[in-house]
């Protein structure tokens, strides 16, 4: 088994801290603010900023921690050499 250098390990515990902090995000998201819902009681965009959170603003969340993991992680995988490269011609 081949052994991981230490530019394997910064890119892994890089990953790693942009991931858990994401997953972070999406549990505040999906589980904090949505249990903490009642409570927020004004109004934000013309409606109830708890229904705004549940109809729109958990989706535009989500959306942005996809963009940003997506773009981050071909930055990450440019600058440490491990990015793929895709052939239009293979199928």
């Amino acid at each position: 088994m081949p052994r991981l250098t230490e530019r394997h390990r910064q890119y892994w515990r890089r990953n790693l801290r942009v991931t858990l902090a994401l997953l972070a995000l999406w549990f505040f998201v999906s589980y904090v603010l949505v249990f903490f819902a009642r409570g927020l009681r004004f109004p934000f965009f013309g409606w109830p900023f708890s229904f705004w959170v549940a109809a729109q603003g958990a989706l535009i969340v989500y959306l942005l921690i996809v963009v940003f993991y997506t773009r981050y992680m071909d930055r990450l995988d440019r600058r440490y050499g491990v990015e793929e490269f895709f052939d239009e011609d293979e199928d």
